[in-house]
């Protein structure tokens, strides 16, 4: 265990880079092993999760190395070509590793087994492992459906057309990295949009991917199989995911202003800069740009007076990593804010929805726990009381300890978490970056 108290410590001032965006960081290594030649990936995110899948590529026969800070070289053995690994490939903590390097070995004629650590052993994997199966992977799962699981892929892979059960970017990413060395057409159908990295970075390793949007928003992906990638220059964005936690720092904290640059504002992504200004957050975008076939802008983030809403559960799948700091500036804002449609939470690396209920009343805002979200009842912009000789349970859950430390900024006898070390699974410089704003 690591504990640290977070207290409050004067207005937020200056500019900040955040790292790269994660999600984006998986997909150019992953896509980039399976080009063949030589791709430069510069702004990778150098977290625990992304060197989980850098090593899992490496093991699975492509050339991967670190050049310089966010900067790596990969040479990849093309689509068809990855070698079978000769361990099983750890993943640590990440959920997206998993699920998308599931579907890339299931339409390789090899075989892999995953393991990961406690929290992510508890995770549901059927959801990827079903459509896999369909196109004729051979999977051996722990008993529920688990890690620790053996992957045997199949050569050729069946392609299918799949609609999926539930919003899920992940699975939908697992289908079509399986699609790419299958023959034929593997088709995705997505009724709730989610996150769109995976079919952009396909497109732009020259894939023959199309998406055809209909009258009622459902998008059918299909990608035509044994592709030939392209190797790539790739700048990641950085994460709004990461850049989340300080631009409600900046509205809560009075006196704060804040430019975040770099920012990626994927509108798959954007769903909690829309619900800040609808509680009449400032944020500005300054210099929109494109880098890499996604939008990116620098946000100016000034201190706001927060007033509660109904949120629309419509935006959940473009912010759902986002609900836990949200939680936080709702328990500042003025009045009610009531969060609905949020069940996939309580299958992240916690259930989020009962841990930050838990935190946060530690903390000292008043929160009720519902079934599918959390009503919490603002303080007005007054400072939360604070956890006093308490630490809140962070359940090893990175986004619940960077939201509780955003919290202790505007508390009055600040907030100790008991847990720092998660938060270097996705943000290894968020203390330093924190302590240096304030300071």
């Amino acid at each position: 265990m690591r504990p640290r108290r977070f207290a409050a410590s004067g207005p937020l001032k200056g500019r900040i880079r955040v790292p790269g965006d994660k999600s984006i960081s998986h997909r150019s290594l992953m896509l980039s092993a399976l080009a063949v030649g030589e791709s430069r990936i510069s702004g990778l995110l150098e977290g625990e999760d992304v060197l989980a899948t850098a090593a899992a590529m490496r093991a699975m026969g492509a050339q991967v190395e670190r050049t310089g800070e966010g900067e790596w070289l990969v040479h990849g053995v093309g689509v068809g070509s990855l070698l079978q690994p000769q361990a099983a490939l750890d993943m640590g903590n990440s959920g997206t590793s998993t699920r998308l390097l599931m579907g890339l070995v299931a339409s390789h004629p090899i075989t892999a087994t995953f393991v990961g650590d406690a929290s992510l052993s508890k995770r549901p994997m059927k959801r990827v492992t079903d459509p896999l199966s369909l196109m004729g992977a051979d999977i051996t799962a722990s008993p529920g459906g688990t890690l620790p699981l053996m992957l045997r892929g199949a050569s050729p892979a069946v392609p299918i057309e799949y609609r999926l059960p539930v919003a899920s970017a992940q699975v939908k990413s697992a289908v079509l990295l399986a699609g790419l060395n299958t023959p034929g057409i593997t088709t995705v159908i997505e009724p709730v949009p989610t996150r769109d990295h995976s079919e952009r970075m396909l497109k732009g390793f020259g894939a023959e991917l199309t998406v055809e949007v209909d009258t009622s928003g459902t998008r059918t992906i299909r990608i035509r199989g044994e592709a030939e990638l392209q190797p790539q220059r790739i700048e990641v964005p950085g994460d709004p995911s990461s850049a989340a936690f300080f631009i409600v720092a900046a509205l809560v904290v009075p006196g704060s202003e804040l430019t975040i640059e770099n920012v990626g504002l994927n509108a798959t992504r954007a769903g909690l800069i829309e619900v800040l200004r609808q509680m009449g957050g400032d944020i500005t975008e300054v210099n929109p740009r494109e880098v890499g076939g996604e939008p990116v802008a620098d946000l100016l983030v000034r201190h706001s007076e927060l007033k509660g809403i109904e949120v629309d559960p419509a935006v959940v799948p473009s912010m759902v990593d986002e609900f836990p700091v949200l939680f936080v500036a709702a328990a500042l804002a003025e009045g009610r804010t009531v969060t609905t449609g949020l069940d996939e939470l309580r299958v992240k690396e916690s259930d989020r929805l009962a841990v930050m209920a838990e935190a946060l009343t530690a903390a000292g805002a008043r929160v009720q726990e519902t079934e599918d979200g959390l009503t919490i009842d603002g303080t007005g912009g007054e400072p939360l009381r604070g956890s006093g000789n308490h630490s809140v349970a962070t359940h090893l859950d990175h986004r619940i300890a960077m939201s509780m430390a955003v919290a202790g900024l505007v508390s009055k006898a600040g907030v100790e978490v008991d847990d720092t070390r998660p938060i270097a699974t996705s943000f290894p410089m968020f203390e330093t970056l924190l302590d240096g704003l304030s300071a």
